[in-house]
């Protein structure tokens, strides 16, 4: 991506810590990543590799026992963690907004989606008349391919995609610049799942907000995103354009592992080669890199040293195979 361009989204060294029993726990280590306009983005990693708190982060969600404890968070230029509650609660929705995992926890239960549409404008837009704002909803219904009849709905009478949906359009109700979507497929059927990742494009299309796509499902992510981000153990290990997620195509070992426990479905005999061993404990991580234990490239260096980030044919891999190459 062009950097001449001002990025929707700038994570400048962002950790995130947690207080525990065991004193802080770090969840995210100095991630350092760009999100421009009109673009798709994934975050990618194994459960527990740190990417929904990075997007609680972002959004300043973080619970009572996380905090920041560095870097920077800017969103179209403006850093969110020096906004009062006043301004953060209008800047969410308007600026940035998210799409949480569970569609059915994400929506109040006693209230009709209609309701529910018709709270973000009047906290945002209180001169709105109501039939403006009701107008608003039934354009949103329309615009995620829900009758507007559905308006008058209770969350349990829908279907989950249809739930996932709402979500959705609730998020963008405001067209805001940024919209962060951790998991948003989660527990749907794989047609549903791809109705609602062909309408998350095409919203993102006609709309052109940003989006950070957060995501364990490796292939869904190389499918939708231009730009991807994996994660591990809290840090982001590589950095590369979805089109060059194929294996014959240099990665960080770890991206490797993710990439050959893909099975290809029109082979005559599937085989999945997982990656050995289980991701670290955050409260005890390996010295160097916290990939070395499960990495069959790693060598003394990996068990004492953590890598820098490195620039191999375009992608930003933290990785010792490569710090001795010079890029031109």
């Amino acid at each position: 991506m062009s950097t001449n361009r001002q990025p929707v989204l700038e994570l400048r060294n962002v950790s995130v810590g947690y207080e525990s029993t065991h004193g802080v726990v770090q969840a995210v280590r100095n991630v350092s990543l760009n999100v421009y306009p009109n673009e798709i983005v994934g975050l990618i990693g194994e459960s527990g590799s740190g990417k929904s708190t990075l997007a609680n982060a972002v959004m300043r969600l973080l619970r009572d026992n996380a905090f920041l404890m560095g870097g920077e968070v800017i969103v179209q230029g403006q850093n969110v963690y020096d906004l009062s509650h006043k301004e953060l609660k209008q800047f969410r929705w308007k600026r940035m907004s998210m799409v949480f995992q569970s569609a059915m926890n994400a929506l109040n239960p006693v209230l009709t989606v209609e309701e529910q549409i018709v709270d973000v404008f009047r906290a945002h837009h209180p001169r709105m008349s109501k039939q403006e704002v009701h107008n608003k909803a039934v354009s949103l219904m329309e615009l995620v391919s829900i009758h507007p009849k559905h308006l008058r709905s209770y969350p349990h009478e829908l279907s989950g995609g249809m739930r996932q949906r709402v979500v959705i359009a609730i998020a963008i109700a405001l067209e805001p610049d940024l919209v962060i979507m951790d998991e948003p497929t989660t527990a749907l059927d794989v047609v549903v799942q791809k109705s609602i990742l062909d309408k998350i494009q095409e919203l993102q299309k006609a709309k052109g907000f940003a989006v950070l796509f957060i995501s364990h499902d490796f292939s869904l992510v190389a499918e939708l995103a231009e730009k991807v981000a994996i994660m591990y153990a809290g840090r982001v290990v590589e950095v590369t354009d979805g089109r060059d997620l194929q294996m014959d195509t240099r990665h960080h070992p770890y991206t490797e592992g993710l990439l050959r426990a893909i099975p290809e479905l029109t082979a005559e005999t599937v085989t999945i080669e997982g990656i050995p061993g289980n991701p670290p404990d955050l409260v005890h991580l390996p010295a160097g890199c916290a990939f070395h234990p499960r990495c069959k490239y790693a060598t003394e260096l990996c068990q004492t040293v953590p890598p820098n980030e490195v620039d191999v044919e375009g992608r930003t891999i933290a990785c010792h195979l490569y710090a001795d190459e010079v890029v031109k």
